[in-house]
């Protein structure tokens, strides 16, 4: 069986040989690098099946690492970074990372959340039995084969988690999804403090949408319940 290797990415060596030791003992292989171009250089030269980044790292940030990674592959990312506001959080998120925790952290947690991304990953890159439908509701195409979004004809870039959340809601316009539902069926993992990430993400992709808070066209807040599509 093929060994997992997950790059680990931080300018504190404490920290890198503290993570990697605890996915050495779950049986992954870790690369441990110290800055930002170290990491890309890793990505480029060798198959990655995650990645744990820090933010502020030397040499290139967490987020200029993210942005290049996203150019060509969709491996799982994880933050792991001191900075703790919802900015930097929702920043993170929108540039293409899977997950985000805030140091100081718990070594077993962050294992769980390894596992519970490379689960969906590895589920996401099964062999394609059967063909998805292409989800079309006036302007708005969604083709989860192509993974691609057209707005009017105009394409809309989505991350991973963003596309996943607007294919089920627009796969059943008329069922409501709470928050729960959707970070279960999107996340593929018990529910978890996602209440404040499934928002983040309904936020950003509103944005891309080109909607506004007077005028939630294509995803719609049913208070008290949750959302649905509203094409």
């Amino acid at each position: 069986m093929k060994r997992i290797t997950i790059l680990i990415a931080d300018d504190d060596p404490e920290i890198a040989d503290l993570i990697g030791l605890h996915l050495e003992k779950e049986g992954y292989h870790p690369i441990k690098v110290t800055n930002g171009p170290a990491a890309v250089q890793v990505i480029q030269s060798r198959h990655i099946d995650l990645a744990i980044l820090d933010i502020m790292m030397p040499g290139l940030d967490g987020y200029e690492v993210t942005r290049q990674i996203r150019e060509q592959h969709g491996l799982p990312i994880i933050f792991v970074s001191a900075k703790t506001s919802d900015l930097d959080k929702i920043t993170g998120l929108v540039i293409g990372a899977d997950d985000y925790m805030t140091k100081p952290f718990n070594p077993m947690e962050l294992v769980a959340r390894v596992n519970a991304q490379l689960r969906r990953s590895m589920k996401l890159n099964q062999p394609v039995t059967e063909q998805k439908a292409v989800v079309e509701a006036g302007g708005l195409i969604v083709d989860p084969d192509r993974r691609s979004v057209t707005l009017y004809g105009h394409p809309v870039e989505l991350t991973p988690k963003e596309f996943d959340i607007l294919y089920l809601l627009a796969s059943y316009p008329k069922k409501v999804f709470s928050a729960e539902q959707l970070f279960q069926q999107i996340w593929g993992e018990a529910y978890y403090e996602g209440g404040n990430t499934v928002m983040v993400h309904i936020r950003t992709l509103r944005k891309k949408l080109g909607e506004d808070q007077n005028k939630n066209t294509w995803i719609k807040t049913i208070w008290g319940v949750g959302y649905t599509f509203n094409g």
